[in-house]
């Protein structure tokens, strides 16, 4: 009975975070679109923080808990599970063209975090100078969103509508019941979680963390994903995915080794194993797009297979 009460509380939190995620994306597209900023950068901003906030609530909770390897495992888990699930499912099923001029300073900002967030823990900590690192190259991300969101408006300004006051309200009502739910979720998600590994499936906490947890808190993007294909609006979730990827990294870490007073322990499974197939992955969906100017169906195919690779390491080494 015990156990099937965590497991149920567990899916609960799931079903939270899609329904709250879901809610908060639908809010923060509709905001960000009434001031016409294009899709692309929607995406890498306002959704990408959006459906990071899964990701935020979890690790930080786990952080101040004590629970230093299912922090960390989120966030490194989340960038996993996002490129090689979530956008190669993307490109599968429809592989588009891409604009490099706003694809190329996104995607080198993901691979400076996976390569920072390496770098900066190489010691087996990350420690208050990483943090310093990080968050510098999360200043920079900030200043290159706004910069083309403010570029890409300038060009777009005859283009603005009216929007009324009781739309207004009703879409920020939606944006923080929404914001509710993925917190109230991502805490049945981490405390259920954590007693799923240690008295149910008696299994390391980073493995959950890489996978259920960094599968579930993850969840938003895919429906923002799927929902951004079937709209035939593919540049939104490419600039989603880059968006959330670099904040999961560069924003998230840093702010769980503040809350273990400025450093944080990263353990050689993430360092040798989790880290290095992140990188890899990121490598496989992000170089070869750059190079040719669009996304290809074996690019999606290939890190999906690396995914499932990975996977069967977690459980066997």
């Amino acid at each position: 009975m015990y156990s099937a009460i965590v497991v149920l509380l567990f899916s609960l939190g799931l079903i939270c975070i899609i329904r709250g995620g879901d809610r908060f994306v639908d809010a923060a597209v509709w905001m960000a679109s009434a001031s016409r900023i294009p899709p692309f950068i929607i995406g890498a901003t306002v959704v990408s923080l959006a459906t990071t906030l899964p990701e935020i609530i979890v690790s930080l909770m786990a952080a101040w808990q004590g629970q230093t390897d299912m922090a960390t495992g989120n966030a490194v888990g989340s960038v996993t599970a996002n490129t090689a699930l979530i956008l190669s499912v993307s490109v599968l099923l429809r592989p588009e063209p891409i604009d490099r001029a706003r694809l190329t300073p996104k995607a080198l900002l993901q691979l400076a975090a996976v390569l920072a967030m390496w770098l900066s823990g190489i010691s087996g900590w990350l420690t208050p100078f990483g943090c310093v690192s990080m968050l510098a190259l999360f200043g920079c991300f900030v200043y290159e969103n706004l910069r083309s969101a403010k570029s890409e408006r300038r060009a777009d300004l005859a283009s603005d509508v009216a929007v009324s006051r009781n739309t207004l309200i009703r879409h920020l009502l939606i944006f923080v019941i929404g914001a509710g739910e993925i917190i109230i979720g991502s805490r049945l998600l981490v405390d259920n979680g954590t007693v799923i590994a240690r008295d149910i499936l008696h299994i390391d906490e980073r493995i959950v963390s890489l996978t259920m947890v960094a599968i579930g808190t993850s969840l938003p993007e895919l429906v923002t994903a799927i929902s951004s294909v079937v709209k035939k609006s593919g540049s939104l979730a490419v600039g989603n995915i880059l968006g959330a990827n670099t904040i999961d990294l560069l924003l998230i870490l840093p702010l769980c080794a503040l809350t273990r007073g400025g450093v944080l322990p990263l353990s050689r499974g993430t360092l040798w194993i989790d880290i290095p197939f992140c990188l890899l992955i990121t490598l496989i969906m992000l170089i070869p797009a750059l190079v040719k100017r669009r996304f290809y169906r074996w690019q999606g195919a290939a890190s999906l297979s690396l995914y499932v690779l990975y996977m069967v390491l977690l459980y066997v080494i």
